[in-house]
């Protein structure tokens, strides 16, 4: 019983400072924004839920009941006009100003997700509990939770300031009808109900929200198309596309009932009993005791009435901010995720050797070890290669090098110094990389290779030699926008595509555009034929003339070229040698090589 009450207690302080924090963001992303709303809704909760309906109804009755003068009655008219035209007022320059800074607030915001999204740690991408949270944060922007958080927030303040004035004058003419009215609360205590059922819904509808747009999103992209047409994938995905709009209807169901049990309970107690009772007394003293005046009588029920509004409206606004106020919750989560991968101050200084000792490493969620005791070394101006059949773990070494990931045990010691000591934009900075899941940006062919605005001719200069280089300057310069244009139809009626072998070229390009003193190829290969294999190697081999190269490949041609060669197996190194020293071995690699060998033979016997 203690431990449930102390759950309690704690989802309503986490309530609480989720709002909090809600209003922080706010006013560090747009001063006054939250300002400007609170101040449209009081001036429309206020004017006509107390100044119009109550209190010029009362001075207007009294004024008749009394005999008041033609002048007074004019008075009072140019009184309530002149507030009615001071709360429009307020309300066309708070629209106008919430209106210019609601894109402000969007831009700071989105500037601040995109800033933490790009520094959390890699492993965050294969956490599914992760990927919620950002889904539920980043809603905040492409949903319409800010505008309804910050629109629930004002109405809070105006209607328990209109409900405030309300009650104090209910009760200055008669003080029993407090305790009628205070039967009124139940509307608020079902909202905050409804507001905590609200956020669980949303919670365990996240992941299948995720899955639905999931679905929705790779039927229209350009890279799952084909696959979609010419085999059943699609049906898969359709059922997984049902299965979850089912769920999140159970769930929707589940939830639903307990909501509808609460709005009975908010309508009945809350708003029929306490109206119906205020009305009953109102109109016993009036009618039978006869010693309630007409304008009393006349404002008790308009003010009833008005409180009834203003409760239900501040029960709902409670509600939906206990709501919304979840999500920057998630927000505020997203924000203080702190990275485990760390870099230090040192800034990386000339490559002079690398060395893995006894690393260890296993993937989060894994059962086997991806690595198990790696140890190896390379110096300033080596050529290495590294091989071995998928999953031996040659690309979770190069992710443990480029510090995506730290190992469980050993050392990577970068000039002799453990890697963690270094600044980690620092040491990127020192190495040049081309992987084998090698992404082109919707960008122009120069800031894909530059990997910022391509601008002069100098810039242009550096494009074109990379692009030389990489092999696919001819093919870019024949398109009649040149380096100038935009990959993808996406943004640009003119943009293009190219073939698989052609980024891969157009990736390797971002290499020879970089100085550098490491360059790590991780399938720098994979999408190209023999021929265009052989030019590349031949332009990375000049291209890294007195540099560190690592290359990492299950096709052996690189392994050759290089003055050693790691093979890979069960994530740790079985042989090492040259290629004539393996070959002679007559180990593993001899046996890769020689099926790679018969299976060109066979090629270009084929062809023949």
């Amino acid at each position: 019983m203690k431990q449930n009450c102390k759950k309690q207690g704690g989802e309503r302080f986490r309530a609480l400072k989720d709002t909090l924090y809600a209003v922080k963001i706010c006013v560090q992303c747009a001063p006054l924004l939250l300002t400007a709303f609170i101040m449209t809704q009081t001036a429309y909760w206020f004017f006509t839920g107390f100044i119009q309906e109550i209190l010029f109804l009362k001075l207007l009755l009294e004024l008749i009941e009394t005999g008041g003068s033609y002048k007074q009655y004019v008075i009072l008219v140019l009184m309530f006009a002149g507030a009615g035209l001071l709360a429009k007022a307020t309300d066309c320059i708070t629209d106008y100003f919430v209106c210019t800074r609601m894109k402000y607030f969007y831009k700071n915001l989105n500037d601040r997700i995109f800033k933490k999204a790009v520094t959390v740690d890699i492993a965050c991408y294969e956490n599914p509990d992760f990927y919620d949270k950002y889904k539920r944060a980043t809603e905040i922007i492409t949903s319409e939770h800010f505008s309804e958080f910050t629109w629930r927030l004002s109405n809070v303040f105006a209607s328990s300031l209109t409900g405030v004035f309300l009650v104090i004058y209910i009760v200055s003419i008669d003080p029993r009808l407090l305790l009628i009215l205070s039967v009124g609360i139940f509307v608020v205590l079902a909202g905050i109900a409804i507001g905590k059922i609200d956020v669980k819904k949303d919670k365990e509808m996240t992941p299948h929200k995720r899955s639905k747009e999931y679905v929705k999103r790779t039927v229209f992209l350009k890279d799952f198309s084909k696959d979609m047409r010419t085999s059943d994938i699609f049906s898969v995905m359709l059922e997984r596309f049902q299965t979850a709009v089912e769920t999140n209807r159970a769930i929707i169901k589940k939830y639903g009932v307990k909501v509808m049990l609460l709005e009975l309970v908010s309508g009945l107690f809350g708003k029929a009993v306490p109206t119906a009772a205020a009305y009953g007394y109102a109109a016993y003293r009036f009618v039978v005791k006869r010693n309630l005046a007409l304008s009393d009588f006349s404002v008790i029920v308009t003010a009833v009435s008005n409180l009834k509004d203003v409760l239900k409206d501040l029960s709902d606004s409670i509600s939906n901010v206990r709501k919304e106020a979840a999500y920057f919750g998630n927000l505020k989560e997203f924000f203080e995720y702190e990275e485990r991968v760390v870099g230090g101050n040192k800034k990386a200084e000339e490559f002079e050797s690398l060395e893995f000792r006894n690393v260890c490493f296993t993937y989060p969620g894994a059962k086997a070890p991806s690595l198990t005791n790696l140890s190896f070394k390379i110096s300033r101006g080596e050529t290495v290669a590294v091989v071995g059949h998928n999953g031996a773990g040659k690309t979770t070494f190069v992710k443990l090098l480029l510090r995506f990931y730290d190992p469980d045990s050993g050392e990577i010691l970068y000039n002799g110094k453990d890697i963690r000591e270094y600044d980690i934009a620092s040491l990127h900075a020192r190495l040049a990389t081309v992987f084998q899941d090698y992404k082109v940006f919707a960008l122009t062919v120069g800031e894909n290779v530059l990997c910022r605005e391509c601008e002069g001719k100098e810039d242009n200069a550096a494009v074109d030699k990379a692009l030389k280089a990489a092999g696919v300057y001819e093919r870019i310069m024949s398109m009649p926008e040149g380096r100038q244009t935009v990959f993808t139809r996406e943004f640009d009626e003119k943009g293009t595509g190219l073939s698989g072998g052609e980024q891969q070229k157009l990736c390797a390009a971002r290499m020879f555009a970089k100085s550098f003193d490491f360059a790590i190829l991780d399938e720098p290969s994979s999408a190209l034929d023999p021929i265009a294999e052989y030019k590349m190697y031949e332009s990375l081999i000049e291209a890294t003339e007195e540099k560190t190269v690592i290359y990492i490949s299950h096709r052996l041609s690189s392994a050759v070229l290089s003055d050693r060669i790691y093979v890979f197996d069960g994530g740790t190194i079985t042989e090492c040698g040259t290629h004539e020293q393996l070959m002679a071995a007559k180990g593993g690699y001899c046996e890769m090589f020689t099926l790679q060998a018969s299976s060109y033979r066979d090629e270009e016997g084929s062809v023949e």
